[in-house]
Order: C-alpha cells, then sequence, then structure tokens
C-alpha cells in the first residue's frame, strides 16, 4: 500500500514529466548539432577540392566563403555549363559551380519522362537533388529538366 502511494504521488509524475521534456530537449539539440555540423562538414570539403573540381586556385578559396552562409549540400538549381562524362557542372543561382555525379540509380526527368544523360544539353536548367559526398560533390538522386523560359516579346516604339 505504502509503493501506491509513492507512484501515485504528484511529485513522482513531476518528475518523470520533467525528464520527459529534459530528454526531448537534449534529443532536438544533439539533431541541431548533427546536422549544423554535417553542412560545415560538406562546405569545407566542398572548398578545399574546388581547385580539383573546377580547376580553380590550388589552396582553394575557403578564405573568400568567411562571413557567407553554407552552400547547400544536398541539391543546386542553375544552369549546367559543362558535361563531362557522368559529371555535369552546374552554376547555381548564386553562382556556385557544383559538381553533380550521374550513377546508374540517378533518374533524368524532363516534364513527365525520364531521359538519358545524352539528352541533357549546355545552358539547361535543372534541379539535382543528391548526396554529398567527401570531395563536395553531389551523387544525384533525381535531376529534373526545367523547360526553358519563353523569351519575353521584343519592346517595340512607336
Amino acid at each position: 500500500m505504502n509503493s501506491n502511494i509513492v507512484l501515485d504521488s504528484k511529485l513522482l509524475k513531476g518528475i518523470i514529466i520533467g525528464l520527459s521534456i529534459f530528454i526531448i530537449i537534449a534529443v532536438v539539440f544533439s539533431l541541431g548539432v548533427f546536422v549544423g555540423t554535417e553542412r560545415a562538414n560538406f562546405t569545407f570539403k566542398w572548398a578545399s577540392e574546388y581547385h580539383r573540381n573546377f580547376g580553380g586556385p590550388q589552396g582553394g578559396f575557403l578564405g573568400g566563403m568567411m562571413g557567407q552562409e553554407f552552400t547547400e549540400s544536398n541539391g543546386v538549381f542553375g544552369q549546367i555549363i559543362k558535361i563531362d562524362g557522368q559529371i555535369l557542372s552546374i552554376k547555381g543561382a548564386d553562382n556556385v559551380e557544383k559538381n553533380i555525379l550521374i550513377g546508374e540509380k540517378t533518374s533524368i526527368v524532363y516534364q513527365k519522362k525520364n531521359i538519358k544523360i545524352s539528352e541533357l544539353k549546355i545552358d539547361d536548367n535543372v534541379i539535382a537533388i543528391g548526396d554529398p559526398n567527401d570531395k563536395g560533390q553531389i551523387q544525384a538522386e533525381l535531376i529534373r529538366v526545367m523547360p526553358a523560359l519563353p523569351k519575353p516579346p521584343p519592346i517595340t516604339t512607336n
């Protein structure tokens, strides 16, 4: 009977609720630290491998990235500037070039149909989504080719 009083006490319930909240907060904090660390690692590796991927300065250009936001590590939206075998170089909206690796499992989609890498062209606008590797490249899972934007009508003066 004494054990029932202890188990039903408000103090024990408060302690259990408090510990549960503490554990939830600790898990959320740990998840945030993990995601931030992964983004920072990708940005560091991308910068240190820049000269190998794009023929840039031998020391990379990490110094040029100071004070800027992290680069997006899992995807890019931009224009194809180079096609080299199974590697696409894409210039993103922030003028950052990224190498996208195309594998056997990569889906390349234009409108509602799957296409092959041979159908891609320089200046195509694409969205590439995938996982970063340790060389600062993205192993693409999906590449979506966006239709070309219509050209605005010419301005005429009367």
